[in-house]
């Protein structure tokens, strides 16, 4: 017996259709809308505001590459390098002291902190210019002997107060990333055999390093500044530069909006330095590195070229 099957089959033996495409609506942000036209309407009031004042703004542009600016913005990079090397030599050794056991080395590093982070960095500066009142000369025996004026020079008077004011912040964020590594890498390393003196070298401070990057890399653009206080003391470093500048110019004000101009510019390739410093220490601590700003702009652009919206 055969069975005819009908192979025509009806509206109702059709496989049900899938779910209809969802078209999503992206969230419309009035406030950041209101919040960019505001600081626009600000930014536009302050630049009209400086337009309209009486300022020579033609003279920054012709003072932007003087030699004497050139030459004081080179005495500033060097007041900076110098005075953070100092700083960090020093820190690192202020911060194993310490976290000696030896209670004496730990109370000499606790008073040196206490004392240089306890006076104002210019007040240090002029102690150190006019401690010859104090020591008329001074004699390393047959090494050096010379009267203190002379050996005091401004750039040795910058060194020592920039440098060791800054041991002292430099010996606490070395403590703090020497204190972020688990006790356990030392009582590992001490197993095997290391010293501590290895230990240290080989697998403390390079965890350590995480922790100490960041805030570092603030002290040398916060040095960077400091460098202006100098002034004081008759070292020719940017800021001393555009003050004499600008009383033989008849320009002060531009004077110093030149060398507000040139911080910025230094402040910025620091913080870029700094930038990639931290993301190269990074990389045995997240499973992604942070996108660099030139691929953020990269996807940036990217992105509005595709379609707003999509399907789910």
């Amino acid at each position: 017996m055969t069975v005819d099957i009908d192979k025509t089959a009806g509206p109702e033996d059709t496989p049900p259709a899938g779910p209809e495409a969802i078209k999503a609506i992206p969230v419309r942000h009035y406030g950041r809308y209101v919040s960019a036209v505001v600081a626009i309407a600000l930014l536009v009031a302050v630049v009209y505001a400086f337009s309209q004042g009486k300022i020579n703004w033609g003279a920054i542009p012709d003072y932007f590459f003087d030699h004497r600016i050139i030459n004081g913005v080179l005495k500033t990079l060097l007041l900076t390098v110098l005075s953070m090397l100092i700083g960090v030599v020093g820190g690192v050794l202020l911060a194993v002291m310490r976290l000696s056991k030896n209670p004496v080395t730990s109370s000499i590093a606790w008073f040196y902190i206490w004392f240089f982070r306890g006076t104002p960095v210019l007040v240090q500066l002029v102690v150190w210019f006019n401690l010859g009142l104090v020591f008329t000369y001074i004699n390393l025996g047959p090494i050096y002997k010379d009267y203190w004026s002379n050996f005091m020079t401004p750039l040795l008077t910058a060194l020592l107060g920039l440098g060791l004011n800054e041991a002292a912040y430099m010996a606490e964020i070395c403590r703090a990333g020497l204190l972020s590594v688990d006790e356990g890498q030392t009582e590992a390393s001490h197993a095997l055999g290391m010293s501590h003196s290895k230990t240290l070298r080989r697998i403390v401070i390079p965890q350590a390093m995480r922790v100490i990057v960041p805030p570092t890399g603030n002290e040398v653009i916060n040095m960077l500044k400091t460098t202006s206080l100098v002034a004081v003391i008759q070292y020719s470093e940017l800021f001393r530069v555009a003050q004499d500048i600008g009383q033989t110019s008849g320009a002060p004000a531009e004077m110093l909006f030149l060398a507000a101009a040139w911080y910025l510019l230094l402040t910025s390739v620091f913080s870029v330095g700094q930038y990639y410093l931290e993301r190269y220490y990074a990389r045995g601590s997240s499973r992604t590195l942070p996108a660099t700003p030139f691929q953020k702009i990269k996807a940036s652009l990217l992105s509005l070229g595709r379609p707003r919206g999509g399907t789910a």
